[in-house]
This record gives C-alpha cells, structure tokens and sequence, in this order.
C-alpha cells in the first residue's frame, strides 16, 4: 500500500516538469551550450524545489503555505526581476566552442539558482495541493505515506529533466559556436518574456 503513494508521486513529479517554462529552457540551453552535466544540475535544483512544495502540501504545513501566499506579489516580482536579469545575461553571453572541455565551477551556483527561481512561483505550492486533494492524497496520510509520496515528485521530476537533458544532448555535437550563439539569443529572449510575464501577472 505504501508504495502506491511512491508511485503517485513520480507520476505527479514527473508531470508538473513536463510544461517547458523557463526552469526547462535554462535546462536545454545549459545542456546544449555546457554539456549535460550542467542541464541535469539544472533539473536537479528544479527537482529540489518541487520537493520543497510537495512536502508543504504533503505534510499539511498550513502556516506556510499561508505566508507564501500572503507575499506571493513580492516573490513573484522577486522572481521576474531575477529572470529579467538573466534573460539579459544570457543574451549577450559569447558561447563556448563546445569541443572544449568545460570544468564544474559554478555548479552549486546554478544549483541554488534554480532551486530560487522555481520556489518564486508559490503557484506550484497550490498545484500540489489540488493534484493531491483531487487524488485523495491530502486527508490522513501517515508519516511515512507523505515521505514516500513527496519522495516520488522529488524522483518524478528528476526523471523527466534527466530525459531532457539526454535529448537535448544528441544535438549538441551537431552545433558550432554560431549555433550556439543563436541558443543563446534565443533562450535569452525566451527568458526575458518570461520574466515581463511573471511581474506582469501582477498587475
């Protein structure tokens, strides 16, 4: 019976990853400009912050999930400021010939960035509670029942950033630096969108 709610919680991890929105874009970009490492730390901080929400909702932690929600304006303009200023960035970066290696600096950065950038979207907190309250997960549920459960999103959503990056990966060979640099451009304005989106929906 427990590990029914194992279960559950790949498949609600692994579909709330799917829609590619920013966090996936900066994964495909870094995948494709940086190697797969780097686009699978992306997804792994994603992962992360999915965890992070699940467990709110999974554990019934109302006095969170209530502040979040009480300065959700001020997270999301946080947020879209944050994704503005690496829109730009990202614009304007000369990519890398990919045939160099390309060391691990920064990964904890990148790691700790993106766990920033998808916890600025509170809306995911009342995704989970809904998708849980609609699959009668949100009412009794043990210790034990709510670990595994928010284990499996935490699994979920890995696997899906893992296949994305593995998919992503089999066009990298095939771009030179003027590919890159069109990634770049590309997910940059992508990015940008994005961030005036995120304040916008705040007026």
């Amino acid at each position: 019976m427990e590990l029914t709610y194992f279960l559950k919680g790949i498949i609600i991890g692994f579909a709330m990853a799917i829609p590619v929105g920013p966090i996936g874009i900066l994964c495909i970009r870094k995948t494709l400009t940086e190697g797969r490492l780097r686009g699978l730390v992306i997804g792994l901080g994603a992962a992360t912050a999915d965890l992070l929400y699940a467990c709110i909702a999974a554990f019934g932690l109302t006095v969170i999930s209530d502040t979040l929600n009480s300065q959700r304006i001020w997270i999301r303009l946080v947020g879209g400021a944050l994704l503005l200023f690496l829109g730009v960035r990202i614009f304007r970066a000369q990519p890398k010939d990919p045939k160099i290696h390309i060391n691990g600096t920064g990964m904890l950065r990148s790691y700790l960035t993106t766990i920033f950038l998808t916890l600025t979207n509170p809306v995911t907190i009342f995704a989970f509670i809904a998708i849980f309250a609609a699959l009668g997960l949100a009412e009794g549920l043990s210790y034990l029942s709510a670990t595994l459960l928010v284990l499996g999103v935490f699994i979920g959503s890995t696997l899906w950033f893992v296949l994305l990056s593995s998919g992503v990966t089999l066009f990298r060979n095939k771009l030179d630096i003027n590919g890159l640099r069109w990634v770049n451009k590309i997910a940059g304005v992508l990015i940008i969108i994005s961030g005036f989106i995120a304040v916008g929906s705040l007026l």
